[in-house]
């Protein structure tokens, strides 16, 4: 085996775990993948010989690659002003494939990815490193321009923002999935009482529908978000289940198109967010083949 492919074998073991980190940052599966191409590049540029820790060096650099991508969308205002939906990770609803489990893994749903979204580009890189991949804080400095204390700062208040926006749904995968079929049968028959019951009575949607609306339009409330659902009463829609961030959620078809791709959050037994992605463009480069089985 050559070098070259040696390093390329190197590489490919640390591949999942980079895109994770990525899509972490960036809520853009082809943005994730676009970093971690750029972290290869760099990383067969400058060769491992003087790398003690492959992993840590190569995730410290998928993450300033993430930082500037992030501060490029702001500098050149391609971001809305307002968060959109980041990508769904789709998987049908009898297991996850292989491939997208690091993706999902640690309950990285989409409400999740929402409001990391509104954090800053340092304090996000600081709490995805540090919280959800123990990267220290000495190692998170240098890439945010900060003293270690100031990197703590940046991880603790964007904590602490988390933890307030951000529920932490039922990690019992067969009751997320009775709640949501409870909702959908509940919208099926416009039980207005029973959609009610189901929802947390703080209960936030967000749907992204694209050049339709600019950003996230946002439902809050569960009287709110029962009428929301009771309007679509009626329309013959083809609902098929389907693990969306690794929770129970489902895939809406017309005539065999996606119209929409929902994920539910589910806490102490209710309903506690909806986050749905009606866009159009983005629905069609969604590889949704899997729920044909």
């Amino acid at each position: 085996m050559g070098e070259d492919e040696f390093l390329a074998d190197r590489f490919e073991a640390y591949r999942g775990h980079l895109k994770a980190v990525a899509y972490r940052m960036l809520g853009s599966l082809s943005e994730a993948d676009d970093a971690v191409q750029e972290a290869w590049l760099r990383l067969s540029r400058s060769g491992a010989d003087e790398v003690e820790n492959l992993g840590g060096w190569l995730t410290t650099v998928v993450g300033r690659v993430c930082l500037d991508m992030l501060r490029s969308r702001t500098a050149r205002r391609e971001a809305p002003l307002e968060p959109r939906m980041p990508d769904p990770v789709v998987d049908p609803a009898n297991g996850t494939d292989p491939e997208h489990e690091a993706l999902v893994a640690d309950s990285v749903g989409l409400a999740l990815l929402v409001v990391l979204q509104s954090l800053n580009p340092a304090e996000r890189l600081a709490f995805v490193l540090h919280d959800m991949f123990a990267v220290p804080y000495e190692e998170i400095a240098p890439i945010v321009g900060r003293t270690p204390a100031a990197a703590r700062q940046l991880a603790s208040r964007a904590r602490r923002r988390v933890q307030g926006a951000a529920p932490v749904p039922d990690p019992d995968l067969a009751r997320q999935r009775e709640v949501v079929d409870a909702f959908k049968a509940a919208a099926r028959r416009g039980d207005f009482e029973a959609l009610v019951a189901v929802l947390d009575p703080d209960v936030v949607l967000r749907a992204d529908r694209g050049a339709v609306t600019a950003g996230l339009e946002e439902l809050r409330g569960a009287e709110v978000v029962a009428g929301q659902a009771v309007a679509f009463r009626g329309h013959s829609l083809d609902a098929r289940p389907a693990l969306v961030n690794g929770a129970a959620g489902m895939v809406r078809l017309v005539d065999g198109r996606p119209l929409s791709v929902m994920c539910f959050t589910i806490v102490d037994g209710r309903i506690a967010a909806i986050d749905i992605l009606a866009d159009p463009d983005r629905l069609a480069r969604l590889d949704l083949a899997v729920l044909d089985a």
